[in-house]
């Protein structure tokens, strides 16, 4: 017996140490929560209290009461949760991973309100405290709110996660948005009114509080990730729209109020609004990107550029708007029928885009309504006016024609006409047959005729080659006799030249020598005139000048002799008239070098030689006065050359 109860002393503490938790467990009610873990309390029943069972359509206590407990267990230590009363259930943390979020689903809380079908956002730490979600009026089922990446300690008793990705938007996307929850739609519109503050429909409450529709939004959100609830947002994602070069945008809005029409009086084709009204808009979006909601407005491309439209089967531009156009048929004056291809070329200006797509609501309907019953009833009419054939040769002028008409025509729509071009014309084929062959009867017929004249001139070249033939002794004879003929001919001819020169000649000589002895007797005559008249013209200056000479020296010795005169009288009654007479001698003797005494004097004595030694005496002076005193040469008078032979011009 000792024994025993030494035994179970010892088996006890050893017990106790294995399986302390399980005995302070159900002893002392302990509870461990983990540090990853949380505790989920069930309440199996109620020993004491009022509240002991649930409301109806509850199904998580929030008082005490028997059941799910809202209020769970946070990692720690725990006492006095008797396992007969309470079963804790450990759960692993709630874990949204990046690039995720977590969509909540309520199981308790107030109903929704008739047309809701998201809970309302309360305060509740991110569904964290599921009592404080319960008291503060949170409404079972999907909520609003969601959780973003990170851990959370979340009760799943009463919440329920769903990991879900987040919105991603792609480069040049745009994200349509339509909305599951909110106020009605307003009468009229497709679309619910625009709301702001909801930060790009990630904060759902906030679209709800400011009124925002349930439906189709206007708003649109960009390129980027977005924690978007997927039970409240439905979204499409479609391309941005492209305005190419060359062409610009006309906006058409289905949603907004009713702008003024800012056309005028005069555009009645319908009402072009400003931007951000219903209609269609005034000012058009030039080349580039933009992130319309094709679901609210509609863009619609309208080229600047020239702008080529084909009326053939066979062609079609890249535009694609002439792609339901085809060849014109036309029957003419004479009931041929006919195709023809054309081409229309036209200009819209970017300002007048709107008023086109107000007017048509579409470029093809502008090619469809205007141009193509246009262009195809004139070019049918004008047909009607001609035979084919004249209107092959006046196709120019018809071109021409067309565009004026057409230009006319199109500049009430708003439409530039630029040119209009007639391509192919394809006449019938039994009368292009019948031209045709016409015109392959006329060519042979212009063959032949040609053919012919070039037979004939082939028989007259062999008849002038074999008359050439022949004609080659014939004119080698002609020759011969020529060439005899001619040098006879130049036999005679050159004795008749011969005594024609020499004629020539003597005649040309007498003439000469004729006309040399009329030309030296003319010289003669001409000189002897000329030397009488100048003989004459001599004497007369001459006589002229020995006259002025003689008068000027008359005038000069009566001048002087008048002054010599009056000196004559002066000295006379200065000097006495027998003192001025001396004087005058004196004065003469001295001038004229007068020797008074002679240098010889001969005196004789009455004899015989007196005489003569007296010349003999000058001859001795003369001899000895010959050196010193020289005797001038006599002047020599020309002495005429008799040897000289006699001038020419004297001979007559």
């Amino acid at each position: 017996m000792n024994i025993v109860a030494v035994y179970w002393w010892v088996i006890i503490p050893i017990l106790c140490v294995l399986f302390y938790k399980t005995i302070l467990r159900i002893i002392f009610g302990m509870v461990i929560v983990p540090e990853d873990r949380i505790g989920l309390v069930i309440k199996k029943f109620v020993l004491f209290g009022p509240d002991k069972e649930l409301p109806d359509g509850r199904i998580i206590a929030t008082k005490g009461e028997a059941g799910y407990q809202a209020k769970a267990l946070a990692p720690g230590l725990y006492w006095f949760m008797f396992p007969w009363q309470y079963s804790i259930q450990l759960e692993a943390f709630t874990v949204i991973p990046e690039g995720k979020i977590g969509l909540v689903l309520s199981k308790d809380g107030a109903e929704i309100p008739t047309g809701n079908i998201l809970g309302r956002k309360v305060d509740c730490d991110n569904f964290q405290d599921s009592e404080k979600f319960l008291l503060n009026g949170g409404q079972k089922g999907r909520q609003t709110a969601i959780i973003t990446a990170g851990t959370y300690r979340i009760n799943t008793q009463a919440f329920s996660v769903t990991v879900s990705d987040m919105t991603v938007i792609r480069e040049n996307m745009v994200g349509i948005i339509t909305m599951m929850d909110g106020m009605p739609i307003t009468q009229g519109q497709i679309a619910g009114k625009h709301v702001e503050g909801h930060n790009n429909f990630q904060d759902i409450d906030a679209f709800l509080i400011n009124g925002g529709n349930k439906g189709l939004q206007p708003q649109i959100i960009l390129a980027g990730s977005y924690n978007v609830n997927k039970w409240a947002v439905q979204l499409e994602e479609i391309p941005m729209t492209d305005v190419p070069i060359g062409y610009v945008g006309v906006v058409i809005s289905y949603i907004g109020e009713d702008g003024k029409d800012m056309t005028g009086d005069s555009f009645k084709h319908g009402n072009i609004v400003g931007r951000g009204f219903r209609g269609v808009w005034m000012e058009p979006l030039g080349p580039g990107k933009y992130p319309i909601n094709t679901f609210t407005m509609k863009m619609e491309l309208v080229p600047t550029t020239n702008l080529v439209l084909n009326w053939a089967n066979a062609r079609s531009e890249s535009h694609n708007l002439d792609r339901n156009l085809s060849t014109i048929t036309v029957r003419s004056k004479d009931g041929f029928p006919f195709n023809l291809d054309v081409a229309q070329i036209i200009h819209i200006p970017a300002n007048e885009a709107p008023k086109v797509i107000a007017r048509f609501g579409s470029m093809l309907n502008l090619v469809s309504q205007v141009l193509e019953p246009t262009i195809g009833n004139y070019f049918r009419n004008s047909a009607q006016d001609s035979d084919v054939i004249s209107f092959l040769t006046s196709r120019k002028e018809r071109q021409e024609s067309a565009k004026d008409h057409i230009k006319i025509v199109l500049d009430e729509y708003n439409v530039n006409a630029v040119d209009t071009l007639i391509g192919d014309i394809v006449p019938p084929e039994a009368l292009m047959k019948t031209l045709t062959d016409r015109k392959i009867a006329y060519e042979q017929e212009k063959t032949y005729e040609t053919q012919k004249m070039a037979q004939v001139q082939r028989q007259g070249v062999e008849k002038e080659t074999a008359i050439a033939e022949i004609q080659k002794e014939v004119v080698k004879a002609q020759q011969s006799v020529e060439i005899a003929q001619r040098t006879a001919d130049a036999a005679v001819k050159k004795s008749e030249g011969e005594a024609t020169s020499l004629k020539l000649q003597v005649n040309a000589e007498a003439a000469a020598t004729k006309m040399r002895a009329e030309a030296e007797a003319e010289a003669t005559r001409l000189r002897a005139g000329a030397q009488a008249e100048s003989t004459k013209l001599n004497a007369s200056a001459d006589a002229e000048r020995i006259s002025k000479t003689g008068l000027a020296e008359a005038e000069k010795i009566m001048a002087i002799g008048k002054s010599t005169a009056e000196a004559y009288e002066l000295q006379v009654k200065a000097m006495g008239n027998d003192n001025f007479t001396k004087f005058k001698i004196t004065e003469e003797i001295g001038k004229g070098h007068i020797k008074v005494i002679p240098d010889v004097l001969i005196g004789g004595n009455g004899g015989a030689d007196g005489p003569i030694s007296g010349l003999l005496g000058l001859k001795l002076m003369e001899m000895m006065d010959t050196e010193k005193f020289p005797v001038k040469e006599s002047r020599k008078l020309p002495v005429a050359d008799t040897d000289k032979p006699a001038d020419k011009s004297d001979k007559k």
